[in-house]
């Protein structure tokens, strides 16, 4: 018995060695959250449109490719990206969409006057039902969705200009739309 106790450090020892050989083994993306979601029909939401009398429904985005970001006022890495989604949107690289994730709509509005809109339309998702269904582990996160209604990527945390130039643009690019 005695024997086991002093077995037990090296097995846990193994077991963390183990973990870690599978964990940064190369190819393998450690900022990545898997998402059970990918290749598998966007869920379907009607929003209120931030501002407007309009709304941001799915079913009216189908058609050709586009791109989903939820965001948030309280946000600060939101505030990191959005000079970056400004750029975007004055060279018109995106067909972009905000979701007012889990905000109030005036603080949600303010944020946008302050530092501009980079967004086609912006839904409000107050409850955060929508952010929910589409599996946000946290904002900003942003979503490529084909001309069909299906999400083919995720990027989890701020985007930036290396993840634009590198992984957003082409995939656009490859689904048709720039």
């Amino acid at each position: 018995m005695k024997r086991l106790f002093y077995l037990l450090p090296l097995v846990i020892f193994l077991i963390i060695v183990g973990y870690f050989t599978v964990a940064l083994r190369p190819g393998h993306d450690i900022h990545e959250l898997p998402s059970a979601m990918i290749e598998k029909p966007a869920p379907d939401f009607d929003l209120a449109a931030l501002g407007e009398s309009k709304t941001l429904a799915l079913g009216k985005l189908k058609g050709h490719p586009f791109v989903i970001n939820f965001f948030a006022s309280w946000c600060v890495p939101c505030r990191i990206e959005h000079p970056l989604l400004m750029r975007l949107a004055e060279q018109n690289h995106l067909p972009l969409y905000g979701i007012a994730y889990k905000d109030k709509p005036d603080d949600s509005s303010r944020l946008l006057a302050t530092f501009g809109d980079p967004y086609r339309r912006v839904g409000v998702d107050r409850d955060g039902h929508v952010g929910l269904d589409f599996g946000v582990y946290g904002v900003p996160e942003t979503y490529v969705i084909d001309r069909a209604g299906t999400i083919r990527k995720r990027f989890v945390g701020p985007l930036t200009a290396e993840t634009v130039d590198h992984e957003l643009l082409p995939l656009l690019k490859q689904l048709g739309q720039t």
